[in-house]
């Protein structure tokens, strides 16, 4: 028996999780295994509820369960609250209490998608593998003192980037354990050339290398990478990166794959419960009219079934049924090409959970 922790948020984020449910139940039948499902309220909605956008005992609730499964959260309605009342704190807060520092974002171009890529075909070829290890509990989104102060000279903004030894070496040992399950190529991001605690990254890493020496490790300057992943995306096997450098690209490699709907991450640490969730926003402009894209999502109760519950078979199996979704021709609204079927959000959830 697994205990999920369910958080769908605001905006899509209940469809979306409903179809993962409705996944994960698919795959309990097949491979015979047990998931008790409690709901918890996050972001938006529990501001509204209690005042709160990550109320107590939701964090208790996160620490009692064997994984997280998180959808999305905010919307205009929160814009004009104050920073730890707004609704993305709930993901923020989690990450912190859970000590979740290390994300993985996969970027998957699925060969029937090749043509909804932005990206010309003999660029990105057919297919894509993409790992991004991102660190998600340091630098500049954590780092202190921040604030905005009046000076003599009128108004300052300052917030700190920082890293420890331990901060990057944590991460990094993800990153080079990633890489010797894939391709063994590990690309570490940083911008060695202006920051400081990018010389500390870049040593760091390079040190630890010597204990992987089945990996072959480079180094790439931030702004070189983002030009590198519209211009030669499969150099790339394993990219490892501190957080504010991860955020950004690994939402610049989402729209390789077509749709930003379409990439999962998962959120680890040294101990479970670790958390999934959809890269994707709230996007409550479409929220309730059945045209979210649950793929993510589903995807994301993938990589909870392989790296909680150690069950490769079973999210191979999810994954296999979407490929073979998309490959008859099946689509949510936001990819249109090689569509033969533009469905609503659980018809989607339907078919992957026929293929299952």
């Amino acid at each position: 028996m697994y205990k999920v922790a369910l958080l769908p948020g605001d905006g899509i984020g209940p469809e979306i999780i409903a179809e993962a449910v409705k996944i994960l139940k698919a795959v309990g039948e097949k491979y015979n295994i047990d998931f008790q499902f409690e709901e918890g309220i996050v972001g938006g909605a529990a501001v509204d509820a209690y005042g709160t956008p990550l109320p107590d005992k939701v964090i208790e609730l996160c620490k009692s369960s064997d994984g997280i499964l998180f959808g999305a959260v905010g919307g205009p309605k929160w814009d004009a609250l104050p920073k730890e009342k707004r609704p993305e704190q709930a993901i923020l807060g989690l990450r912190k209490s859970l000590d979740l520092y290390a994300n993985l974002r996969s970027v998957i171009l699925f060969k029937a998608l090749a043509d909804a890529s932005p990206i010309k075909r003999e660029i990105i070829g057919d297919e894509l593998d993409i790992m991004i290890v991102r660190e998600l509990t340091g630098g500049l989104y954590f780092g202190k003192p921040r604030g905005i102060e009046k000076t003599a000279d009128g108004v300052r903004g300052f917030d700190t980037m920082e890293y420890t030894d331990k901060e990057i070496k944590r991460v990094a040992r993800i990153a080079f354990e990633a890489a010797q399950r894939r391709k063994k190529h590990l690309t570490s991001v940083d911008k060695a050339n202006v920051l400081e605690t990018s010389r500390l990254w870049r040593s760091i890493v390079t040190e630890m290398a010597k204990d992987y020496p089945d990996v072959t490790l480079s180094h790439m300057y931030v702004d070189n990478c983002s030009m590198q992943l519209i211009l030669n995306p499969r150099q790339f096997d394993v990219i490892l990166t501190e957080n504010t450098f991860g955020d950004i690209l690994s939402d610049e490699a989402s729209v390789l794959t077509g749709s930003i709907g379409m990439l999962p991450s998962a959120s680890l640490g040294d101990s479970k419960p670790y958390l999934y969730e959809p890269i994707h926003g709230s996007a409550p402009d479409i929220a309730g009219f059945g045209k979210a894209n649950p793929v993510a999502c589903i995807l994301s109760a993938a990589m909870m079934l392989e790296y909680s519950f150690d069950k490769k078979e079973a999210a191979a199996s999810v994954q296999n049924a979407v490929e073979k979704t998309l490959n008859e021709g099946y689509r949510t609204f936001d990819i249109q090409a090689g569509a033969k079927k533009v469905v609503s959000t659980s018809e989607m959830g339907d078919i992957i959970k026929g293929y299952i």
